[in-house]
């Protein structure tokens, strides 16, 4: 595989230097330096217990790398969540294989546990010899015991995890809770190193390890033996789907927003967010672009989830927890630096109890789908969304925080107002389709009411333009840009080709241009949302730009935007949250369900047109 030197940028890597595996319960990120510096246990929402991402020097990391490393490159089994990095020592190569295993014979489309609770370290010497330095730091204390073949460590912040390392060679505890040594190995030497938390007593050393590697790659190829995928960049599409399955929570269906918490949106700024959370719009998000290539599990999980919670709390809250549960109260750790130096590092998080109107669209169109491919619908359901719809007709014109989660006064934006008439709309549809008893000229009466109301004052004639939310009823106090606009005919709100959709995309593209067809949410000056600084290009609103110009008949330019896209990912076929548009550096929350559902979505919406030109 290509490989290249390392280059540290304030004592850290680039986020685009690491990748990323799981088992459905929870991931890690590797580093291309051999090093893990991320991971949750025992969930994606647990405390970390390696946190080295947001703070090398206390933050905690599990080594398995030569000394003195010179390069090093990273792939991805094909079709799987397998890792293998190579690091380039002084005299010679090591392969580091890297799984969070799974158990004999998973099926990840079933709703249960997939893994072993086992993170799985293979290093072999390809050629040559190599001192492999083992290391595991954690991010809190920990006491370290040996048991029997392996060391047992009793982790301070979750004491009831049984945590156990067991390694094929000497290790020994250091002064600062660290295990780790020295291992000189040659061509053909493997080193394995195992970390377990499923508190099993049957570990790996009774075990063959290239076998439950092997086993763990055959289960998720399997998994992505059912897409079904024929258009642009479909090496790309895969894997963003296989990203997202693994950010996927088998056993309840949720859908992490990113794997991390805090990766700033600026180097330097506070813009720095936990985003290890479903939220009910990023999920939906992920689902329909999931069903588009024939993964529909995904899409049935996640509205059963929802709608479990839903129903429980009489409500739809706009995240959620793997419990189905809030997030904690938002808090800052001052024992972190964050990444790069961007304080403050935060956990929890504050917008769980925004009122986020288009909540209810994003719900109701998964519903819609689930409808459409032949789901059940029961009179329990049923009754659940249409209270749901109800409270949609209620609220759709009153002020909320927006999809961008807005921390100062609320406005009634464009796009929550637009997802109240989605939520109308399918539920319309969906009554219709299944002679469902409901309110029907009520419900009808709103929707127009609705739309007549987002395309009178959510529509700017001396600026011909949608804003970014309604003005008043005189006409007056139009908002700025919302790059959500372009998402408007996504939700067939309002088409693409329609002239003012058509004005409102050129009108985005001049106002919000980062260059080279990147496009900002919105301009902090123009449209303030209660934080200081700035942030990056959001990727997603330029697949949905991408999107825009597909159902305008603009191929070529569609193209042209989605190739540039498709080309910031990773080696490894990774995208962040957002991207500095002066550098092309990653920003934000790492690997971002938004960014590689816009790959999904947008190379099957080219994949479409292309197939309806010819």
């Amino acid at each position: 595989m290509p490989t290249r030197p390392l280059t540290r940028i304030d004592g850290a890597l680039p986020i685009e230097d690491h990748g990323l595996i799981g088992d459905g319960a929870t991931c890690a990120l590797v580093a291309r330096d051999g090093s893990i510096p991320w991971l949750c246990l025992p969930d994606f929402d647990s405390r970390p217990f390696l946190a080295g991402l947001l703070d090398p020097e206390r933050g905690g990391s599990f080594t398995v790398a030569p000394v003195d490393l010179r390069e090093a490159g990273q792939r991805y089994v094909e079709d799987t969540g397998v890792l293998v990095t190579e690091l380039h020592g002084p005299e010679g190569v090591l392969e580091v294989t890297d799984a969070m295993t799974l158990r004999s014979g998973a099926d990840l489309d079933e709703l249960v546990p997939s893994g072993r609770g086992e993170l799985l370290r293979l290093a072999r010497v390809v050629s040559g010899t190599v001192e492999v330095d083992v290391r595991l730091a954690p991010l809190d204390p920990v006491s370290v015991t040996r048991e029997g073949g392996a060391w047992r460590i009793s982790w301070s912040a979750r004491p009831q995890l049984h945590l156990l390392l067991w390694c094929s060679h000497d290790l020994a505890p250091a002064r600062d809770g660290a295990i780790g040594g020295r291992v000189t190995l040659r061509a053909g030497e493997q080193l394995t190193v195992a970390l377990h938390w499923s508190g099993h007593t049957r570990v790996l050393y009774r075990s063959d390890p290239n076998q439950l590697v092997e086993r763990t790659a055959a289960a998720w190829r399997h998994w992505a033996g059912r897409l079904r995928y024929e258009g642009p960049q479909a090496d790309l599409v895969r894997r963003s789907a296989l990203t997202l399955k693994l950010l996927d929570h088998h056993p309840t269906g949720a859908l992490m927003a990113a794997a991390t918490s805090s990766l700033p949106e600026v180097i330097g700024g506070v813009r720095n967010w936990d985003y290890r959370y479903t939220w009910v719009r990023d999920a939906a998000f992920s689902t329909y672009a999931l069903r588009r290539i024939g993964m529909t599990a995904e899409s049935e999980s996640f509205l059963a989830w929802t709608l479990t919670n839903a129903e429980r709390d009489g409500r739809v809250s706009i995240m959620y927890t793997l419990d189905g549960g809030q997030p904690s109260t938002e808090w800052e750790d001052a024992a972190l630096a964050g990444y790069r130096g961007s304080a403050p590092v935060r956990w929890g998080n504050g917008a769980a109890g925004q009122r986020q109107h288009d909540v209810y669209g994003e719900l109701l169109d998964v519903a819609y789908q689930w409808v459409r491919s032949g789901g059940e619908m029961t009179e329990h359901l049923w009754q659940l969304l249409s209270r749901l719809t109800d409270q949609a007709t209620e609220r759709w014109d009153t002020p909320d925080a927006g999809p961008w989660e807005i921390r100062s006064t609320g406005r009634p934006f464009t796009y929550s107002v637009a997802l109240c008439s989605v939520a109308v709309d399918r539920a319309l549809r969906i009554a219709e389709a299944r002679s469902l008893p409901h309110p029907r000229e009520r419900w009808r009466a709103e929707l127009d009411r609705m739309r007549a109301t987002l395309l009178d004052r959510a529509w700017d004639p001396d600026r011909r333009t949608f804003t970014e939310h309604l003005a008043d009823a005189e006409g007056k106090g139009h908002g700025g840009l919302d790059g959500s606009l372009l998402a408007l005919p996504l939700r067939r709100v309002v088409a693409a080709d329609d002239p003012r959709m058509v004005s409102t995309v050129e009108a985005v593209c001049r106002e919000l241009s980062a260059g080279d067809g990147l496009l900002y949410r919105y301009l902090h000056t123009e449209s303030p949302d209660g934080l200081p600084g700035q942030e990056g290009a959001f990727l997603l609103c330029s697949f949905w730009l991408v999107d825009n110009l597909t159902w305008q008949g603009r191929l070529e330019e569609a193209h042209e935007l989605y190739a540039s896209l498709c080309g910031r990912a990773t080696e490894l076929g990774l995208l962040a949250e957002e991207v500095d548009p002066g550098s092309g550096a990653f920003l934000g929350n790492f690997p971002q369900a938004f960014s590689h559902v816009g790959v999904v979505s947008s190379g099957w919406a080219l994949a479409r047109a292309e197939e309806a030109r010819r």
